[in-house]
């Protein structure tokens, strides 16, 4: 797979965590870990171009997870946010 970085760094303290799965389940399994132990900011997810689930997450790696959240609360697209253009 040939990846060409054309993006910008996430801020200070974050990290931009891309899953790809065969199943939205087990995208959403591996977001969920993720969130016992970081904060989360955003979750994403797209329908991938071979049926698989690509999930995207942001993460504050510099503050602990706070009370956890239902995964409908935790899914829900912030306004203004899409496909990386990467991705479209």
């Amino acid at each position: 797979m040939k990846y060409i970085e054309t993006q910008t760094l996430p801020s200070l303290g974050s990290a931009e965590v891309r899953i790809i799965a065969h199943t939205p389940e087990a995208a959403r399994a591996v977001a969920d870990a993720l969130r016992h132990r970081f904060a989360a900011a955003e979750q994403r997810s797209y329908p991938g171009l071979d049926g698989d689930t690509r999930l995207h997450l942001t993460v504050d790696t510099a503050a602990p997870a706070g009370p956890a959240r239902t995964w409908l609360a935790a899914s829900r697209t912030p306004a203004g946010t899409g496909a990386h253009s990467d991705e479209t």
